[in-house]
């Protein structure tokens, strides 16, 4: 565990490790570390990756994410490539998890 310039405690894979620590202003730093700024588009994102997890207790997987950001924000908003031109490539619901303050999804290497 390790305490980054953010204020809080991280695990080694930079998820907070407890999760009332978040705060919008911790996403912005988390953010930051990873050379991003948030904008209305992100802010929208994760407030529905936060709904998705207040709902079921978990995080979703990118697939899982994606079906629910349709659900909720539209069938563009549901794209990959919508959710990778916000917050990069790799895997996006890791990214967006980790910088709304849920733990890693499952099923997540």
């Amino acid at each position: 565990m390790n305490v980054v310039s953010v204020g809080v405690e991280l695990d080694a894979d930079g998820y907070l490790c407890h999760l009332q620590d978040w705060t919008p202003d911790i996403a912005n730093l988390l953010a930051a570390t990873q050379g991003l700024t948030l904008e209305e588009a992100h802010w929208e994102v994760i407030a529905a990756i936060r709904l998705f997890y207040t709902q079921y207790q978990r995080s979703p997987t990118t697939r899982v994410l994606l079906k629910f950001l349709a659900q909720q924000l539209g069938a563009e908003k549901g794209s990959s490539i919508y959710v990778m031109r916000l917050f990069g490539d790799g895997t996006p619901a890791k990214t967006i998890a980790r910088l709304a303050g849920l733990p890693k999804p499952t099923n997540c290497i």
